[in-house]
């Protein structure tokens, strides 16, 4: 095999198949946490297994007769792998361009190196069985770095699909139990992360949803039926909306805080609820509610205050943030709509949010606490807050501020612990406060080295009875580090919520 041509065309597959695993498979789409792939996984496994003793065989081996045979066939059923793979990606997902761009260069060039093995491969079968070491310089180091990565993520992804059914929620409808019948419920910003759950738990439920989006191709993976309008104008005056719930505005942790950023942070709060409330102005019949979505950043900057709804704020960005968002949303009260503005905390789930992007640096033993590590964090499980959404729907004792956050906060080095705990993987890495700060600015300084205590005391007073109460033991459940009981769990929900 010492040829440099087949070796460029080799490293050309390396690099090629890096970008797809790294970019898409743990990126974008991060299918070893979607119960959905659990075949995909197997099959990623398996053939990542297989290129190990490729890359290996063809970087320090030379095979002959019948060993020949054997590389061959492993080569044959890496093709076949790889046809079942395409198949089984368009009957379960939908991929991103630059990925389907990717497949077919990997196709083409794997087409390439076997037509120039293949007439190498035909003599050595011929020759007298054995395994005849060689080396090729640096094309063999390449083959060996290249066969531990693939070995890593064999191993990774088999255990991924070991643990797809041990992930995923409760029943969706059961979140939203508390709900009466049949209502019209207004979600903006139903295509985020929270949005999404919410949606699918309503129309699950059998509520009829109308969607608010600026991207329809971003609603096409909501749960149907479900109406999708771009603009508010589409709502007719006669239409019945029994509830608004507003959880539109621009991320607001997803890069440096600039000038215009910051604009856009606000702008996009301020101006959704401002539209939200023209709207209600017209119709015919008035929302019985709107759920307005803020945050726990209302309440600034503090060290280890416990926080109510009833405590004051200390000056920050991310309490402008919300004070504006808050302030644009409660002049619907004039309308007889009742506000409530739900303080959110950090929304933990595997599917995204803030979770989903220390997952993979975690289950890599990159993870670790953020500065000291003594900041609060301020949580919520993701379902936990979509109950408490049909909560204050439901619950016309319900005004004003409310903390969704579960009751029990904990500090940023105590998190690190039970996620790595969760993910049976050691805590090395400790990320450094003035490293923060000079890559992010205010956004790492107030995002992730300072925190907020903050207990829902308002909704601890009206009953509401959380699924997750404790870190620790919501992140065994939503990794899938344990049977988390789901279904049984959801039961006792209905009857608490």
């Amino acid at each position: 095999m010492d040829n440099p041509v087949l070796w460029t065309l080799i490293s050309i597959q390396i690099f090629m198949g890096a970008f797809d695993t790294l970019v898409h498979h743990e990126g974008s789409e991060r299918l070893a946490w979607r119960p959905s792939q659990k075949t995909e996984l197997r099959l990623h496994g398996v053939r990542n297994f297989f290129y190990a003793v490729i890359f290996l065989c063809f970087g320090w081996l030379e095979p002959h007769g019948v060993y020949t045979m054997l590389l061959t066939a492993i080569l044959v059923a890496e093709v076949l792998i790889t046809l079942w793979d395409f198949v089984e990606e368009d009957m379960t997902r939908k991929l991103p361009w630059t990925e389907r761009i990717n497949h077919t260069l990997l196709a083409l060039n794997y087409g390439a190196i076997l037509a120039l093995a293949a007439p190498v491969l035909w003599q050595w079968s011929f020759l007298p069985s054995a395994l005849i070491p060689v080396s090729y310089g640096w094309w063999s180091v390449l083959s060996t770095v290249s066969a531990l990565g693939v070995g890593l993520f064999s191993a990774r992804d088999l255990f991924a699909a070991a643990r797809s059914d041990r992930l995923g929620g409760a029943d969706p409808a059961g979140l939203v139990a508390a709900l009466p019948p049949r209502l019209h419920i207004l979600v903006t910003g139903g295509t985020g992360f929270i949005g999404q759950r919410l949606v699918e738990a309503l129309v699950r439920g059998g509520h009829f949803v109308t969607v608010l989006t600026r991207d329809l191709r971003k609603g096409e993976g909501l749960a149907h039926p479900v109406r999708l309008i771009t603009c508010l104008d589409q709502i007719h005056n006669a239409d019945r909306i029994d509830a608004i719930v507003n959880l539109a505005g621009d991320p607001i942790a997803n890069g440096l805080w600039t000038s215009r950023k910051r604009a856009r942070i606000i702008n996009s709060r301020v101006e959704m609820t401002e539209a939200l409330k023209a709207l209600v102005g017209r119709l015919d019949n008035k929302p019985a509610c709107l759920i307005n979505g803020s945050a726990i950043g209302w309440y600034g900057l503090h060290d280890d205050e416990t926080l109510t709804e009833e405590a004051s704020f200390k000056p920050a960005f991310v309490h402008d943030v919300c004070a504006r968002w808050e302030q644009a949303a409660r002049p619907l009260e004039q309308d007889g709509v009742r506000v409530v503005l739900l303080r959110i905390g950090l929304v933990l789930g595997v599917e995204g949010g803030i979770l989903a992007k220390l997952l993979t640096p975690f289950e890599f033993g990159g993870g670790g606490a953020m500065g000291s590590g003594r900041q609060w964090m301020s949580w919520i499980e993701r379902d936990d807050l979509v109950r408490i959404i049909a909560r204050a729907v439901a619950d016309e004792t319900l005004t004003g501020a409310v903390n969704a956050t579960a009751p029990v906060p904990v500090r940023n080095a105590d998190f690190t612990k039970a996620l790595a705990k969760a993910l049976h993987r050691p805590v090395f890495v400790r990320l450094p406060a003035w490293l923060l700060s000079t890559a992010l600015g205010d956004m790492g300084r107030e995002t992730m080295l300072a925190g907020q205590r903050v207990v829902p005391a308002k909704l601890v007073a009206a009953g509401f009875r959380f699924r997750h109460p404790e870190l620790a033991p919501m992140l065994q459940v939503i990794t899938g580090a344990k049977e988390g009981g789901t279904h049984g769990a959801e039961q006792k929900a209905r009857s608490l919520a």
